[in-house]
């Protein structure tokens, strides 16, 4: 390892780390030819696609304000700003999401050895849990929206994410921001496999989703919707046990056949709870398919686990710039959050260096990605200017366990508690309802409240 490198190991072990993980799951060769690949409008010309990703990732990673920001600092950018705009904002879907299923597929190899000694969810069985992800409105700075006061949606995308591995493995992006997320859930199901398990809440639970997924050897777990599929009872109900929220209970239900298709046999599991949910519901009923020997109190426990994707979305949108409010182009705002769920990605890898290097547990610490994150905006940019780029190219002829390896070592050099994360207690429940207007606007100041101990 050159010196300069070793230095830096030492007192920003989190910068040395991200570079490397960016350079395994983002290197410029690969993403250019995912370019090629993937692009059917688009072309290359001066500007390689690989230094438009390279400014979005300084943008997803909060080390610059903006994309102009980013682009203004670069100063070998081989075409005009508005080139470079009109580059992001044609960036096409297809492209978005080979860059995230791809660089995915290029740590999971590295991540696998740092989470080996992490407790599967269900042995034998590949996780996928999915989920939409609606990104908000953008300012209004494209000429048809400057007149109008409402909200102006640029799209969103499904995300299929692996707890096990901590990455998120595929993202389908959909310009239309009134479009069902339901509706991409067949483009998902695509990568479906043998021995994958697909959880999802309700909105997924429909007969063709299940049936897809049981036609590629897959197993789900949905949320029954109470609309569809609407299976009819075949069994009688019993009760199996109890979960830390309720009373478990199992029957077997089936999907009636279709001119196609013959007639499909589920398990329901029913979850009485203790306490109903904010939505006022006392029942939670589930579908699955998979098979009788994996018990019904584990497969209610692994439904409960599905909340593990919106804490993701918490933290994309905490720790990284996911949401690039000033980017109105449907196509650009979802490129833009492609790029910051491939940094994402890239944390997670470091996190899990973190923990193969560190004895968490003992140490009652569980470390924070928007602290890790904050680590790489503070030491990265430096590291870049005090390391020629040349130095780094000897890493990418490791192989993804000597990567992980090397990562694990660096990560050794890191005090975990400048990193650990500072859970707080649950808010205080606070009634709400309707209240006159003038009560709503009324202000204090507070250096008075303070003074005075209560509000006059």
């Amino acid at each position: 390892m050159d010196e300069m490198v070793k230095r830096f190991s030492e007192e920003a072990p989190v910068a040395v780390m991200a570079r490397l993980g960016l350079q395994r799951a983002i290197s410029a060769e690969w993403v250019n030819q995912v370019f090629e690949t993937h692009s059917k409008t688009q072309y290359t010309r001066e500007l390689l696609f690989s230094t438009v990703v390279e400014l979005m990732s300084l943008v997803a990673l909060g080390m610059r304000p903006s994309l102009h920001a980013a682009a203004q600092k670069m100063r070998d950018l081989p075409v005009s700003l508005t080139a470079l705009y009109d580059k992001v904002n044609r960036v096409e879907p297809d492209v978005v999401r080979a860059l995230v299923r791809g660089s995915a597929e290029r740590l999971a190899p590295v991540m696998t050895p740092l989470r080996r000694s992490t407790a599967p969810w269900l042995p034998g069985w590949r996780i996928r849990i999915v989920d939409g992800n609606h990104l908000p409105a953008r300012q209004k700075r494209l000429a048809p929206l400057r007149g109008f006061r409402g909200a102006a949606l640029p799209g969103h995308s499904l995300v299929v994410f692996d707890p096990d591995l901590d990455l998120v493995l595929d993202l389908v992006p959909c310009e239309d921001g009134h479009a069902s997320e339901r509706g991409l859930l067949a483009t998902a199901l695509e990568g479906a496999g043998e021995g994958d398990l697909w959880i999802g809440d309700r909105h997924f639970c429909t007969s063709p989703a299940i049936r897809l997924a049981q036609a590629r050897g897959a197993a789900v777990l949905f949320r029954e919707h109470g609309a569809h599929p609407n299976p009819t009872s075949v069994g009688p109900r019993r009760k199996v046990g109890r979960v830390p929220t309720g009373v478990v209970y199992e029957e077997r239900v089936e999907l009636a056949a279709t001119r196609d298709e013959p007639a499909l046999t589920l398990r329901r599991i029913e979850v009485e709870l203790d306490a109903p949910t904010t939505d006022g519901d006392t029942v939670i009923r589930l579908l699955t398919t998979l098979p009788a020997e994996v018990d019904a109190c584990a497969v209610a426990q692994l439904y409960r686990g599905r909340w593990k994707i919106e804490g993701l979305f918490g933290r994309l949108e905490a720790a990284l710039t996911s949401e690039v409010r000033t980017l109105g182009y449907p196509r650009a705002a979802l490129f833009a959050f492609g790029t910051s769920v491939v940094a994402y990605n890239v944390l997670a890898v470091i996190q899990a260096a973190i923990a193969a290097a560190h004895d968490l547990e003992a140490e009652g610490l569980e470390v924070s990605t928007f602290y890790v994150a904050d680590d790489v905006r503070t030491d990265y940019r430096g590291m870049t200017i005090a390391i020629i780029a040349t130095t780094w190219a000897a890493f990418d002829r490791l192989s993804p366990a000597t990567l992980a390896r090397t990562l694990r070592e660096i990560a050794a050099n890191l005090d975990p508690r400048t990193v650990r994360k500072h859970p707080r207690g649950p808010k205080p429940k606070q009634a709400k309802g309707y209240a006159p207007r003038a009560t709503v606007q009324r202000h204090v100041a507070t250096a008075k409240v303070l003074r005075d101990g209560r509000i006059r």
